[in-house]
């Protein structure tokens, strides 16, 4: 649905409108002779037209960009419309008659300004499609890098730590032995001395007897007793006993060096090898992940194909309506490859139902308003709970288990990414902004996105997120509207709706890239282009909708949508 001339706002070029007056259908086709935006109606009029149906009719997309109007310097009532071949200067058509350009080659200026702008379209896309995201996935590469050495180097410190002790107890084990030797000696030489000293001890009182012996017969009592005293043989005296000094121990310091030392705990050394060159993958190889072969490759073909011819609709047809049992109303969906579906309401009530409206399984969660689940390209779905701080996994068998653990931070809202199984959590902490975390398919957190370019934060309440096909990281944000940044975490633009009062809710993708948010205040769809371009309200109250809440797009291209009102899902076709 157009908005009128009236109601468009200030920045009108986001809104594609018709330029035939009177007319306000979706503009999706370009004259490029007369710069003239036009609905497919006042397309097929201007080519049935005489005197413009060899026009050259393109759509919106293709467009050629009109060349600025710009008054010759020279010659102020012409305009500069032509570029001097050999002095590659812009002129009017009166500038290429005079002198100074006789004989020189003219070309269309609006020509050559079209080639430059499609050489610039095609230079940026280079940049956004290869040099940005392979820049920043080298950037991720030297970040695990720089993790790995720090790993790498806490566990050499730790080794050379263990070495040191080890060496520590083995000399404090020879010094104890070295200890227990000298005491061995010590109480050795403190025997032999001992005994040594009793030896003489032992003598010197036999001398003292003897002495007391000899003044005895100095005064005798009868001669018996003296003709005794001078037999030979009692007066013999003993020798001193012989004793010898001993010999004490020495101690020789050992030989060593710091040197020493530091072989017995080991080298530490940096191979003698050149560091070999990151891989940056070669241009034509970016977009290819797998190379596919048989009937992958033959739908890839036809996916291909059917974006390549696929376009906005003049109208949004309803095509399915789906009542969901065990739910007051569709506050998200999730739509699986195999045809089922799971749906969640404000009371934390997650239910799954096939096509036909049976219910399969429901369970309670501590979920509420936000897209807390979500299908991993391995067809189980995923769910946040808030309260416990963790992403649980529940398997095609109906199994839940724990999946990723978030810390002190409050996971609201999850998306699995189609291009390369990342998840993307939003995340709520107090004080603090909230942030969007990355995980990779295995869980391990790869990428925190939560301020701007300039430092400023992103995000207030991260309700709803998705990723577009360039991998964009699109989040609703019920406070800060629409906030889209780059793979890098890059903010690339905020969409904060046609009139004073947005408040966006459920949010999903295309296969075009169009991004399409809810608006459940005054009961719309928006719909935008990839960069963040207001293209129309797709939806509104004429086509059936009600406090729309939730928005997904299935492999058909079709748009399911769930309400606050009720536990209906009403599917559309939008593409053509």
């Amino acid at each position: 649905m157009a908005l009128s001339e009236s109601q468009i706002p200030p920045d009108a070029q986001h809104y594609l409108v018709c330029g035939t007056e009177d007319c306000e259908k979706n503009c999706q086709f370009y004259c490029n002779e007369c710069h003239h935006p036009m609905c497919e109606q006042c397309r097929d009029e201007h080519q049935k037209s005489p005197e413009t149906k060899d026009h050259e009719v393109v759509p919106y997309k293709q467009r050629k960009r009109q060349l600025p109007m710009q008054k010759c310097k020279i010659h102020p009532t012409k305009d500069i419309d032509l570029l001097c071949e050999e002095c590659q200067i812009p002129l009017c058509s009166k500038c290429a008659t005079t002198k100074e350009h006789r004989g020189h080659v003219f070309t269309d200026l609006e020509m050559v300004f079209t080639e430059k702008c499609s050489s610039c379209n095609a230079e940026i896309t280079k940049i956004r499609s290869y040099f940005e995201p392979t820049s920043q996935d080298l950037k991720q590469e030297i970040a695990r890098d720089v993790t790995e050495i720090k790993k790498i180097m806490e566990g050499i410190r730790k080794s050379v730590k263990a070495e040191s002790e080890a060496l520590k107890n083995l000399v404090d084990t020879v010094t104890s032995d070295k200890m227990e030797q000298v005491d061995k000696i010590e109480q050795s030489l403190l025997e032999t001395l001992n005994g040594q000293n009793q030896e003489i001890y032992d003598y010197i009182n036999y001398l003292t007897d003897l002495v007391r012996t000899f003044y005895g017969y100095l005064s005798p009592s009868n001669i018996e007793q003296l003709t005794f005293a001078f037999k030979s043989e009692n007066l013999i005296i003993r020798p001193i006993p012989e004793t010898s000094k001993p010999v004490p121990p020495i101690f020789t310091a050992g030989q060593y060096s710091k040197e020493n030392v530091a072989k017995l705990l080991g080298r530490i050394t940096v191979p003698n090898i050149k560091p070999e060159n990151r891989k940056i993958k070669s241009m034509e190889t970016v977009p290819i992940q797998l190379k596919p072969t048989g009937k992958q490759r033959k739908q890839e073909i036809e996916k291909s194909d059917v974006k390549q011819t696929l376009s906005l609709s003049s109208s949004v047809t309803k095509v399915r309506e789906y009542t969901v049992p065990g739910v007051d109303d569709v506050y998200h969906i999730s739509l699986g490859k195999s045809g089922r579906l799971w749906v969640s309401d404000g009371d934390g009530n997650l239910v799954q139902t096939d096509l036909q409206g049976n219910r399969l399984q429901k369970i309670q969660t501590s979920g509420q308003d936000e897209g807390y689940h979500t299908y991993t390209q391995d067809g189980d779905l995923i769910y946040t709970d808030e309260h416990n701080k963790v992403i649980n996994r529940i398997t095609p068998d109906s199994t839940i288990t724990e999946f990723i653990k978030t810390g002190v931070w409050g996971p609201i809202s999850v998306h699995c990414s189609h291009i390369n199984g990342d998840i993307l959590v939003g995340m709520l902490k107090k004080k603090n902004p909230s942030k969007v975390t990355r995980y990779n398919k295995t869980g391990t957190e790869i990428q925190n996105i939560q301020r701007g370019n300039k430092g400023q934060p992103l995000y207030s309440y991260p309700q709803f997120i998705t990723e577009n096909i360039n991998g964009d990281v699109c989040v609703s944000d019920h406070y800060s509207g629409v906030v889209v940044v780059d793979k890098s975490g890059q903010h690339r633009f905020s969409y904060t709706g046609q009139g004073s009062w947005f408040r966006p809710y459920g949010i999903c993708t295309d296969v075009l890239g169009h991004i399409l948010v809810c608006d459940t205040y005054i009961d719309t769809v928006h719909l935008l282009d990839q960069d963040g371009r207001f293209l129309s309200l797709l939806l509104t109250q004429q086509q059936g909708i009600k406090y729309s809440r939730s928005v997904c797009v299935d492999d058909e291209n079709n748009l399911w949508v769930g309400q606050l009102d009720n536990n209906t899902v009403k599917v559309y076709k939008y593409l053509q």
